[in-house]
């Protein structure tokens, strides 16, 4: 499919018939809209030395929203026609109840592109990729002899969407998306243990299947498998932590973000609802969820919804500033939307939603945190994870982490789970460092059954006194 090509174009409809017929749905409502969808996606995965998994998928649909009060009527399908479109409207009608309203004013225009438009999936070639695929195996069984099994996939997306309203007026974006993944076994004996490593972003292939990208990846996945073949439990307690940058930031994401998005904080389920230009961190936290940086997993030009993305300020200095918002929370909050309604697919209605959320730099060195710390865990790499909203629990897998005794890095552990509060514990960020990074882009978040790719960030961090759970 052509770039330029409209969704309209393409399924044969009239502008002016769709137009009437969104009209007709959402007469009386709020706000609402017709998203439109088209979709390629694919995904190679080579495994214990042969291609397993090979597919490619097309996908094209529509949703027809319309909005009342806390109310959604909701109709999607992947018939994308003017009877399917007039089924839709019916069906969205009925959560109007006989009330009638005035529409929303629109989304403002953009004219800032953050990615490219070009297909990723266009090259290199299926031939291309099975072969880089190879070499990857190849290089990494070639690292060390202890390397039993490697596994590599390249996957990419692209997405073209069109938001028309109820006037007509129509927000268009096309979104590439590519990601790459090295994960491997190593043993020794009747040990063995893992590493992996992940890159990606809103690009072609280009960048991610240069030599040096892919064995870097490599390289590092086999490092972290070989470390973790010597590490040794993790100690259990209260204990001081170092964070190291970047993806370690997902904690952030999880225990914190979340609770500042806006659905959350309307209804009262959120551990920060209500705190609004209150001291809820240490003073010098600053936290951002960022949709504007160029070319990242997290990044949209416009969210779901039509609305332009914005670096919009959570935390300041400690202080509660902001939620992430859509439309419709931000209406009956009295607040501005953000450029956070973000859905998964045609067949899912929008919701407040991060894109890439990381906390400011300070001024500390990262070396100067470490040496701080007389008896700790130093956290690097971070698995799975669970929190609960509403109290802001959490508990996280450390996948690489160490001990901190006396100032010094010391042995790599095993079962280190980090285990607290978030609200809470961002009162326990005592120093953070000048070396914020973003993640490698890798990250999708999940919220009542919807995925979306997002980013994270941070820079190194020390809290005080958190709980490990261990199996030393």
């Amino acid at each position: 499919m052509n770039s330029t090509t409209s969704l309209l174009d393409r399924a044969g409809l009239e502008k002016a018939k769709v137009s009437k017929i969104i009209r007709r749905g959402l007469d009386g409502a709020d706000d609402g809209e017709l998203y439109l969808e088209y979709r390629q996606s694919e995904m190679l995965l080579f495994d214990n030395g042969r291609l397993k998994q090979a597919t490619y998928d097309t996908s094209q649909g529509f949703g027809l929203r319309a909005v009342k009060g806390e109310a959604v009527g909701y109709a999607h399908a992947t018939d994308v026609s003017e009877a399917a479109l007039a089924r839709a409207a019916d069906t969205v009608r009925a959560v109007k109840g006989g009330y009638t309203g005035t529409v929303a004013d629109a989304p403002a225009r953009t004219n800032r592109r953050l990615y490219t438009d070009d297909n990723p999936l266009a090259a290199p070639g299926f031939d291309a990729k099975v072969k880089l695929l190879q070499e990857i195996d190849a290089y990494a069984r070639a690292k060390d002899d202890r390397v039993r099994q490697v596994s590599a996939s390249v996957a990419a997306s692209w997405q073209i969407v069109e938001i028309m309203r109820p006037d007509g007026e129509i927000y268009r974006d096309i979104r590439p998306l590519v990601r790459v993944n090295v994960s491997v076994v190593v043993g020794e004996g009747d040990r063995q243990e893992s590493g992996s490593h992940g890159y990606g972003g809103r690009e072609g292939y280009q960048r991610f299947v240069d030599a040096g990208a892919w064995r870097e990846a490599v390289d590092d996945a086999v490092r972290q498998g070989l470390l973790n073949l010597d590490s040794v439990p993790a100690p259990a307690g209260e204990m001081d932590v170092v964070l190291g940058p970047g993806w370690p930031g997902v904690m952030l994401h999880e225990a914190v973000g979340h609770g500042l998005e806006g659905d959350f904080n309307r209804k009262g389920t959120s551990a920060f609802a209500g705190l609004m230009g209150q001291q809820v961190a240490a003073k010098g936290v600053t936290v951002v969820d960022d949709g504007t940086i160029g070319d990242r997993r997290g990044s949209l030009s416009i969210d779901d919804e039509g609305t332009p993305t914005n670096r919009t300020m959570l935390i300041e200095d400690g202080i509660l500033v902001g939620y992430m918002q859509d439309r419709q929370n931000a209406r009956l909050m009295g607040m501005r939307p953000t450029g956070n309604g973000r859905r998964e697919s045609y067949g899912h209605v929008p919701m407040p939603r991060m894109t890439n959320t990381y906390m400011l730099a300070g001024d500390r060195e990262p070396g100067e945190i470490i040496a701080s710390v007389k008896n700790g865990i130093y956290a690097v790499n971070f698995g799975g994870g669970q929190v609960d909203i509403t109290s802001g629990k959490y508990v996280f897998q450390c996948t690489e982490a160490y001990r901190i005794e006396n100032g010094k890095v010391g042995a790599p552990v095993k079962g280190a789970m980090l285990i607290g509060n978030g609200p809470t514990d961002l009162h326990r960020i005592s120093m953070i460092g000048n070396d914020l990074e973003l993640d490698g882009g890798i990250g999708t978040c999940g919220k009542n059954g919807q995925g979306v790719p997002v980013g994270v960030g941070q820079p190194t961090l020390r809290m005080d006194r958190i709980t490990v759970g261990g199996t030393g």
